[in-house]
């Protein structure tokens, strides 16, 4: 198996921490346990670096929104800052556009764009950010978009902490109300990404209802994993589970190094690390490599039959 593919990583270099785009205060990076080393970021050259040593061959950089940007202690990575990193280190970087549905029309707009000029190749929401549920009408437009573009979704499922002191977000996004999301939009892939904790049996049982949906060990360390995600991870969920490490709050070789103490067997470990993320995000160079070579063999095969 070549490396891993991280869907969820957000910008944290030092510019991100000083402009305030991380969202954390010093409290919260004490409680997520984070490196002193990683307080004041980390410049994307040497986050390379750190993919390398924890085998990751490429992230998904999330362009975050961070709710509605009128409020205060709201924060947003700007797309062309993703999509500036993304152009600078093209085979190890792709971008996610953040969503805000309060910018409405504008941010359907601004989605469009990043997907079909910015090669971005998934959304992503933060619910408590925003202040809306998963289920809330407000983002059914963009979910659509989604369907359009055919390009999957990703959202914090399960608690959220208190990130600010000065802005304290209650928990929207239990893993039950992607269920009526689900219905409504069969065709989109929905991510529930932070394992559901503390609802991990709910997540579990929407990737087992739904088709559409998947779940991803990101945010938690590995080690602390709920054992009921292990196991559907390495059983029957095994087609359901991709890999994230939600950098800054993990590193990737931290993840891997703990990963590889879950006893996973080789088949589930190589869909969750790499092969489920190129089924899902089929916009990745790498999925799309993938479909030529198919392609090019079923050609191959028919050409054969056709000689005999």
């Amino acid at each position: 198996m070549t490396g891993a593919i991280d869907i969820v990583c957000s910008p944290a270099t030092p510019k991100d921490i000083r402009l305030g785009r991380v969202g954390l205060d010093e409290r919260a990076m004490a409680q997520l346990r984070m490196p002193a080393k990683y307080h004041k970021g980390v410049p994307m050259k040497d986050y390379i670096g750190m993919m390398d040593e924890g085998n990751v061959d490429r992230s998904l950089l999330i362009a975050v929104r961070a709710g509605d940007m009128k409020k205060r202690h709201s924060f947003e990575v700007p797309y062309e800052d993703v999509y500036e990193t993304c152009q600078k280190y093209p085979d190890r970087f792709s971008g996610l556009a953040g969503i805000d549905p309060t910018r409405g029309m504008q941010g359907l707009r601004e989605l469009e764009h990043a997907v079909t000029k910015l090669g971005f190749v998934g959304a992503h929401i933060y619910p408590h950010w925003i202040e809306l549920a998963p289920d809330a009408a407000q983002y059914y437009p963009y979910y659509a978009k989604c369907c359009e573009l055919d390009i999957p979704i990703m959202m914090q499922v399960g608690h959220n902490l208190i990130y600010q002191q000065e802005r304290r977000l209650a928990t929207l996004q239990r893993p039950i109300l992607l269920d009526r999301v689900a219905i409504d939009f069969p065709d989109l892939k929905i991510i529930g990404i932070h394992i559901g904790i503390p609802w991990t049996d709910e997540m579990i049982s929407m990737c087992w209802k739904h088709e559409n949906v998947y779940t991803c060990g990101d945010a938690y360390a590995p080690k602390h994993w709920p054992k009921q995600f292990v196991h559907y991870a390495n059983t029957y969920g095994q087609d359901k589970v991709l890999f994230g490490t939600d950098w800054p709050a993990l590193s990737p070789k931290r993840c891997m190094d703990e990963i590889a103490e879950l006893g996973f067997r080789p088949e589930p470990l190589r869909k969750m690390l790499r092969e489920n993320a190129l089924k899902v995000f089929t916009r990745l160079p790498e999925a799309k490599a993938a479909q030529r070579k198919v392609k090019a063999q079923a050609q191959a095969q028919a050409t054969k039959k056709r000689g005999r």
